[in-house]
């Protein structure tokens, strides 16, 4: 694995298991009789040569295999201490210990097993930190937006009409959809995680993700936020829709967590009363969809530009860009690759003039089943 401790061996580099065996066990335990009766044969021959007494011949015979055996078994139990001792560590939680695999018989297989698995419960554990952080990120928003209109309800600042509690049921369905989602990640590990795609018009929707969005923004303006999602109220979010009546072929909760994780990771990086585009125009393919969100922050080095959607990745930046905006989580643009690779399409950073452009390509309907 390329990010485990040094010395260790990826799955791809490891050998095949019950191959041949120059130095199996079997043959060392054969070996040590062989050489056992040869040490014997030896001495005794050399005993009747030399007119030397038997009862020496036998000592000598006895103390030479006590000393191969020896060391024969120190050879085999060893590696079955190391062994035992790092699979006690896993048994902890330890995941970070690895057996030596310096040995070309069973035990070298059983090593290689034991590292195998290691690793493969590294990952998942691993995965299951990861999840709970993805859930708590994506359930903010739809809590948010719906504290939002609440208070406002309570506050007296809007009324408890049909418009506004459309928006409060809107916030719930999307809750909802988020907690089904949890039974869809649960499939991840077996790589099956459903699409609902759809054709839908662009404009409506982005617009709806954008209105969400300054709502969110506002709600949590009022509140501490520790959580790594921007309060900025002063920038601007335009939408850029060509043609109006575009077409395009999603699933559209999965490309509403990329759109809402792109414009909070722009709004968050923007100067103040700073602006964020997000763009849609037709791609090459029917109901393909070309995004981009565009803002006017300080930018990625492109040096970066590689590491930008691995998970927990907060840049090298030492301080927030914009009033209201801290450090992150790292997980938003993660999210977004996530989403966007489900849909067999390709996000990444493109060149700009100014600020930060992020690119994402949807294949539309004829992307490959999922």
């Amino acid at each position: 694995m390329s990010d485990g401790p040094a010395g260790r061996r990826g799955p791809g580099a490891r050998r095949p298991w019950g191959g041949v065996r120059p130095f199996s066990i079997k043959t060392k335990l054969g070996a040590l009789v062989v050489v056992s009766v040869l040490i014997t044969t030896g001495l005794s021959v050399i005993a009747v040569h030399t007119k030397t007494e038997l009862r020496f011949i036998t000592v000598f015979s006895m103390i030479a295999t006590l000393l191969i055996t020896q060391f024969v078994a120190h050879s085999l139990t060893a590696p079955l201490d190391d062994m035992t001792a790092v699979a006690r560590s896993i048994s902890h939680g330890d995941y970070t210990r690895r057996v030596r695999e310096n040995r070309r018989d069973e035990l070298g297989d059983l090593a290689q097993a034991i590292n195998v698995m290691a690793d493969e419960l590294e990952a998942q554990d691993r995965q299951r930190k990861e999840l709970v952080a993805n859930v708590s990120h994506e359930l903010r928003t739809p809590i948010a937006g719906l504290r939002a209109v609440l208070e406002n309800i309570v506050d007296g600042v809007t009324q408890a009409d049909p418009e506004t509690m459309r928006t409060a049921l809107k916030q719930t369905e999307r809750l909802g959809r988020l907690v089904e989602t949890l039974l869809d990640l649960s499939r991840l590990d077996n790589g099956v995680v459903p699409l609902r795609k759809r054709r839908f018009e662009v404009w409506p929707y982005l617009s709806g993700v954008l209105k969400e969005a300054n709502m969110v923004a506002s709600a949590r303006a009022g509140m501490a936020s520790g959580s790594g999602s921007h309060t900025r109220t002063d920038v601007h979010l335009h939408l850029d829709v060509s043609p109006p009546e575009l077409v395009a072929h999603a699933d559209p909760e999965r490309i509403h967590q990329v759109v809402a994780n792109l414009i909070d990771n722009a709004v968050k990086h923007s100067p103040p009363h700073g602006r964020v585009t997000v763009r849609a125009r037709r791609g090459d393919r029917p109901e393909s969809l070309e995004l981009e969100v565009l803002d006017e922050g300080p930018g990625i080095p492109r040096t970066e530009w590689h590491r930008v959607f691995e998970r927990f990745n907060r840049g090298n930046v030492n301080r927030p860009h914009g009033p209201g905006s801290d450090g992150g989580t790292g997980l938003g643009l993660a999210i977004a690759r996530w989403a966007v690779d489900l849909h067999g399409g390709r996000i990444r950073v493109a060149e700009s003039e100014r600020g930060c452009r992020i690119l994402i390509t949807l294949p539309g309907e004829w992307s490959a089943p999922s």
